[in-house]
């Protein structure tokens, strides 16, 4: 995931915007951090769903292993 100061500083514009409003500026980084944290979710999602392996596949295929 993303460094600590980076989602602070995201979840700092997020109270900015919901009290006083960004700037342009503000505005875009706020932009670039989200897409950022985005891109590391999705990966770090992704490697999650790949690690799973369901229990019902490796249970067929030692009763397979077995038949033989």
């Amino acid at each position: 995931m993303l460094i600590k100061e980076k989602m602070d500083r995201i979840n700092a514009l997020a109270k900015k915007s919901k009290n006083e409003g960004l700037t342009e500026e503000e505005k875009a980084e706020q932009k670039i951090l989200r897409e950022e944290y985005l891109v590391k979710f999705r990966e770090h999602f992704k490697g999650h769903l790949e690690s799973i392996e369901f229990v019902e596949d490796i249970e067929d295929d030692n009763r397979k292993k077995n038949k033989n």
